[in-house]
């Protein structure tokens, strides 16, 4: 009798982490995830200096600052760690969650300046409460499946575009040039402008070469040497920051100089957590200004996460045939409570990123890439002198490269159907030229009802679509609505 070789075993944790994340069964492994976790991890790391520079910009109605910047950058990455976890367990989806780029800017210029700093991160929290509401009782769930599958394809190619922008100018490889409304034109005077674009350039060649050559592991790779050749020229060349006492300097870093630090840990403040207010802002600035501050950022923050979690289901190919995710509901809750929970840490609302793209295309597929995202963040409130040595310009390539990815689902649009191709077209269009995925998507909304409407063809939309179609009328006449009532 043939003796029957056993296989062996996987480790039992293993076997536990791959059935709860059902990490074979979506076709990742292990490795993969926790590589993607990591990419994640490196290129939405700028938030945690990033925010605070933000939100210490503006000052509330008795000209105090929110807190100091070791405390803005403690309790950044803490609610990040936080939610970016509870993203992970709860919705097993790829997606990470840290204080919203624009969201912060409004608080701090729009909702500070008329109330307490303790005020308007209470209003940040009602406004996480709403959203939480609108998702238990169905309704935001309602809204994305009632969104036609192929404009959620344009939303994921609109944003596509939109994260290649994003690390082309973060990188300072285009700039404005003061003869239009974007940047235009290569560098400074259509050449590379300094040390900074060059280690970015190096990057972006760097991770390209990997990518095309199918090496495991081409985004995190290129990260860490682009980040050693950056350390080198900082070095020997001296470069400096961007902002300086004595003023600007257009060829620095554009956020963390990378040199190596002093120290490698620091004790974390967080003095900031709970320094909010429910009902003090009603008082301040009065009953309709508060409603229509709740209501834009309630709209921006509604459809943001939309096009956010959809453009990372469909490069990871988690999408079903109507373009929805797996655990629609519970992506959308963690992410209400994520809006909440910024308003109670005191550093703006919370929601998803769409750099979680960059994990994505490394091979995340599961909420265990989020999970070693969240674990990050958290030894970032410790470790932040470490990652801090990491460049803008190291990290961005990487959201170039997902760029192309992302916009690779174009050929999913029927351009031959003008009822979907034009909605479809200003979606994608507008997403990077207003620097906004809510005014994409709110002009492709409006634009697919209306050619509904004008070709006679109103019963083809579907009830939802009209109420989403107001709001965005709203939203973007807020400000003379605003000018009106005020």
């Amino acid at each position: 009798m043939t003796k029957k070789t056993r296989k062996p075993q996987q480790p039992t944790s293993t076997r536990g982490l791959d059935g709860f994340f059902r990490i074979s069964e979506r076709g990742s492994t292990l490795g993969r995830e926790v590589r993607g976790g990591i990419v994640t991890f490196l290129t939405m790391a700028y938030i945690i200096v990033l925010n605070p520079i933000i939100l210490l910009q503006g000052k509330d109605i008795n000209g105090d600052v929110v807190g100091t910047f070791p405390q803005i950058a403690a309790a950044t990455a803490l609610a990040a760690g936080v939610l970016t976890i509870l993203m992970g367990v709860v919705a097993n989806y790829p997606l990470a969650l840290a204080t919203g780029l624009g969201l912060n800017a409004f608080v701090t210029f729009s909702v500070a300046s008329q109330m307490t700093w303790a005020d308007a991160m209470g209003l940040v929290v009602i406004e996480g409460l709403v959203i939480l509401v609108l998702v238990l009782t169905g309704f935001r769930e309602a809204v994305f499946h009632a969104v036609p599958a192929q404009l959620k394809i344009a939303i994921s190619v609109g944003i596509g575009l939109f994260i290649a922008l994003i690390g082309l100018v973060d990188a300072g490889f285009v700039r404005r040039t003061g003869a239009g409304p974007v940047p235009v034109e290569l560098g400074i005077g259509g050449q590379l402008a300094g040390w900074p674009v060059f280690v970015f350039a190096v990057g972006l060649v760097l991770v390209i070469a990997l990518y095309v050559r199918h090496v495991k592991g081409a985004i995190l790779i290129s990260i860490a040497i682009t980040t050693v050749i950056a350390i080198i020229v900082e070095k020997v060349a001296d470069v400096g920051p961007t902002f300086t006492a004595d003023g600007v300097n257009p060829k620095g870093w554009n956020l963390n100089v990378p040199a190596l630090p002093d120290k490698v840990v620091d004790v974390p403040d967080f003095g900031l957590i709970g320094n909010f207010n429910l009902l003090g802002s009603w008082e301040n600035a009065g009953f309709v200004t508060v409603v229509l501050l709740v209501f834009t950022l309630l709209l921006a923050d509604f459809f943001d996460t939309m096009g956010t979690m959809t453009a990372i289901g469909a490069e990871a190919g988690l999408l079903d045939a109507e373009g929805n995710p797996p655990n629609t509901k519970r992506i959308l809750i963690v992410d209400s409570i994520a809006a909440a929970a910024g308003g109670a840490a005191s550093v703006s609302s919370n929601t998803s990123y769409i750099e979680s793209a960059s994990g994505v295309g490394e091979g995340a597929r599961t909420g265990l890439a989020s999970v070693v995202t969240g674990v990050l963040f958290l030894l970032a409130t410790l470790f932040s002198p470490v990652v801090e040595i990491i460049p803008n310009e190291a990290a961005v390539p990487a959201l170039v490269l997902v760029g192309f990815l992302m916009m690779q689902q174009v050929r999913g649009i029927d351009w031959d159907d003008l009822e979907i191709a034009l909605p479809a077209f200003l979606t994608i269009v507008l997403m990077p030229f207003t620097y906004s995925i809510s005014a994409g998507i709110g002009a492709g909304f409006l634009a697919y009802v209306l050619i509904k409407l004008v070709r006679g063809k109103a019963g083809d939309i579907h009830p939802l679509m009209w109420v989403v179609a107001a709001m965005f009328v709203l939203y973007f006449a807020i400000s003379p609505i605003s000018a009106w009532v005020g």
